[in-house]
C-alpha cells in the first residue's frame, strides 16, 4: 500500500478512538479541594476523575444556582454516528487513494470540529450563565468555565483542556493533508 492511502486510512481510524479515550477535560481545584475534582467528557457521557467528583461538582454547582451535569446531552446521541460516518468516509476515501479525495475529508473534517467546539462554547455558556435566581450564593452574574484554558471563578481556579481523543482526532484530521502533500511530491519527483 502506498504511503499516502496509509496514512489517510490511519487518519479516518483515529477519530474512532474517540469511543475509548475522552474529548475533553475540565477540572476545579480549591483550597477545600486540594486534589482536583474532574470531569472528562467522553463522545456519549460524562465521567468522572475519582469516584465522587460528579457529585461534589453538582453540590457545588447548585450554591451558585448552576444546573446539575448533565447525563443526556442530544450531542451524546449524534456525536458516536458523525464519527463513525466520517470515519468510513475517510476509509473509502482512503483505499479510492485519490488525492483531492484526502483534502475533501480534512474541510469536512475542519467544518465538524469547528461546530463541535462551536457546540462546546454554547453549552458551556448556557450551564455557566443559566442561573437559578433562588441560589444561596449570588455573587457573580456568570460561572462560566473556559472553553480552553485556566481561569479564576470566586476560589476556584477552573482547567480546561483537550484529552487524548481530541488530541488523537487532530491528529487524524492532520494526516489527511499529509497525505496529499506526500501524495504531491511522489507525482512531482516521478514526473522529474
Amino acid at each position: 500500500m502506498k504511503l499516502p492511502k496509509f496514512l489517510m486510512i490511519i487518519g479516518a481510524l483515529l477519530p474512532l478512538l474517540l469511543f475509548v479515550f475522552p474529548m475533553w477535560n475540565i477540572s476545579l481545584q480549591a483550597p477545600q479541594y486540594p486534589i482536583p475534582l474532574g470531569i472528562n467528557i467522553f463522545i456519549d457521557h460524562i465521567g468522572e476523575e475519582q469516584e465522587g467528583d460528579i457529585q461534589n461538582f453538582d453540590l457545588m454547582n447548585h450554591y451558585v444556582g448552576m444546573a446539575k451535569l448533565p447525563t443526556n446531552l442530544k450531542e451524546f446521541e449524534i456525536f458516536p454516528i458523525v464519527i463513525v460516518s466520517i470515519s468510513v468516509l475517510g476509509l473509502i476515501f482512503g483505499f479510492i487513494g485519490k488525492r483531492s479525495l484526502f483534502m475533501i475529508w480534512f474541510v469536512i473534517m475542519v467544518i465538524l470540529g469547528s461546530a463541535g467546539i462551536y457546540d462546546f462554547y454554547l453549552w458551556l455558556y448556557d450551564y455557566g450563565h443559566n442561573l437559578d435566581p433562588r441560589a444561596a450564593i449570588q455573587i457573580l452574574d456568570s460561572y462560566q468555565p473556559p472553553i480552553l484554558g485556566t481561569k479564576e471563578i470566586l476560589n476556584f481556579t477552573v482547567r480546561s483542556y483537550p484529552s487524548l481523543g481530541a488530541i488523537l482526532l487532530g491528529i487524524g484530521i492532520l494526516l489527511a493533508p499529509t497525505a496529499y502533500y506526500v501524495s504531491l511530491k511522489a507525482e512531482r519527483k516521478a514526473a522529474n
